[in-house]
C-alpha cells in the first residue's frame, strides 16, 4: 500500500518524467475508474431494489406501470410519494455521511473519526431538537439551519477540548472529547423530549435514524445544501492530500492551510447538518465506508472522496432494503440496522493494530 507521502508527491514527479511510470500510473488510474463505474452500477441495482422492494409485495411490472403509467390506485401512490423519495433521500443522506466521514479523518489524520465518533451528528440532533422542542419548528428548510449550526458548535468544542493542555490534540484525544461532548448533547436532547411528550412521538422514528416519512418536497429543500457540500467536499481532495505531509511540506507545495481547514469544516458541516436533519443521527456511515475504501484503493484522496460517495449510499440503501424485508408487514429503521452491522465492525477496526494509512 502506497503511503501519503508517495500519493501526494508521485503524481508531480510521473507527470513531470513520464515513461514507463507514467504507464504503470495510467493502468492503475484505468482500475480504479473501473471501480468507480462498477460502484455507479450497484448504486443503480440498489436503488431499483429500494423502488421495488419494501414491506408491501408488488409485482415487477406494477413498478413499471407506476412510472410509465401511473393510474392513482394505493400501489402507484406508496411507489411514487413513498418509496421514490426514500429511495433518492437514502442516496443523499449515504453520499453525504460517506463524503463527511472521509474529510473527517482526512482532516484529523484520524483513521477512526467520524460525525457520529467526533460528537458532530450530536450536535446536530440537538439543534434539530431545540428547533422542533422548544421553538415548534417542523418546516425542515428552518430547523436544518439548527443542525448546521449545532454540527458547527460540536466540532469546534470537540477540537477545543482535545486541544486543551500541553498534549494537544491527537487521534485519541478527539476521539474521547468526541464521545464525552456527544454524550451530553445526547442528555441534553433527551431531557428537552422528555419535557415535551407531543415533539418526543414525532421525533422518535428521527432519533433512531430513519429514511421513512421525509416527502418530496423536505428533499427538494435540503438537496442544495448536500450539493453544495458535496461538491465542495470532493473538489478539497488535492490540498488534503498535500496536508496528509504535514503542515509546513502543505504549505512548500502551495496550499493554504487555513482555507483549506475552514472550507472543510464547512463542507462537513453542510454534508452532517443536512444530512442529520433529513434522517436523524446514523452511526459508523462515514467511519466504515472510508476506512474500507482507503484499505482498497490507498490514501489518495483523488480516489477516497468518490469512492466513499458511491459506496455508502449503496450500504445505507442496502440496509434500508433489508429493514424492510425482515420484518414485513412492519419494519426496522435503518439506523438500527447500521448499529447491528457497524458495532461489530468497529470493535474490529479498533481493535487492529494497524489501521488503513491516511
Amino acid at each position: 500500500m502506497r503511503s501519503a507521502e508517495e500519493a501526494a508527491v508521485g503524481g508531480a514527479e510521473r507527470g513531470a518524467v513520464g515513461g514507463g511510470a507514467g504507464g504503470g500510473s495510467r493502468g492503475r488510474a484505468a482500475v480504479l475508474v473501473a471501480g468507480l463505474l462498477v460502484t455507479a452500477g450497484l448504486l443503480v441495482l440498489v436503488a431499483m431494489a429500494s423502488v421495488a422492494l419494501g414491506a408491501r409485495s408488488m409485482s415487477f411490472s406494477t413498478v413499471i406501470d407506476a412510472f410509465l403509467v401511473p393510474n392513482g390506485s394505493s400501489d402507484h401512490t406508496v411507489i411514487r410519494e413513498l418509496r421514490v423519495p426514500r429511495t433518492l433521500l437514502g442516496l443523499g443522506v449515504g453520499a453525504t455521511l460517506g463524503l463527511a466521514g472521509a474529510l473527517m479523518q482526512s482532516l484529523t489524520r484520524n483513521p477512526l473519526a467520524d460525525p457520529g465518533l467526533l460528537g458532530v451528528n450530536e450536535g446536530a440532533a440537538l439543534g434539530v431538537t431545540l428547533a422542533l422542542g422548544l421553538f415548534g419548528l417542523s418546516d425542515p428548510a428552518v430547523y436544518v439551519w439548527f443542525a448546521f449550526g449545532g454540527a458547527a458548535l460540536a466540532a469546534m468544542a470537540v477540537h477545543t477540548l482535545a486541544s486543551s493542555g500541553r498534549a494537544g490534540s491527537s487521534p485519541v484525544r478527539l476521539a474521547l472529547a468526541g464521545v464525552a461532548l456527544g454524550m451530553v448533547f445526547t442528555a441534553v436532547s433527551s431531557a428537552i423530549l422528555r419535557m415535551d411528550p407531543q415533539t418526543f412521538d414525532r421525533m422518535r422514528f428521527w432519533l433512531t435514524g430513519s429514511l421513512a416519512g421525509q416527502t418530496a418536497d423536505t428533499l427538494a429543500r435540503l438537496a442544495p445544501f448536500m450539493a453544495v457540500g458535496l461538491v465542495l467536499g470532493l473538489l478539497l481532495a488535492r490540498p488534503l492530500n498535500a496536508l496528509a505531509l504535514g503542515d509546513e511540506a502543505g504549505q512548500a507545495l502551495g496550499v493554504a492551510v487555513n482555507r483549506t481547514r475552514i472550507l472543510t469544516g464547512v463542507a462537513v458541516t453542510l454534508l452532517c447538518g443536512a444530512a442529520t436533519a433529513a434522517a436523524g443521527p446514523l452511526w459508523f456511515v462515514g467511519l466504515i465506508v472510508p476506512h474500507a475504501v482507503r484499505a482498497l484503493v490507498g490514501p489518495d484522496q483523488r480516489w477516497v472522496l468518490p469512492y466513499s460517495t458511491l459506496a455508502a449510499p449503496v450500504l445505507l440503501l442496502g440496509a434500508d432494503v433489508v429493514g424492510r424485508l425482515i420484518a414485513r408487514p412492519g419494519e426496522v429503521q435503518v439506523g438500527i440496522m447500521w448499529a447491528v452491522i457497524g458495532a461489530p465492525v468497529f470493535i474490529m477496526l479498533a481493535r487492529r493494530r494497524r489501521v488503513a494509512a491516511l
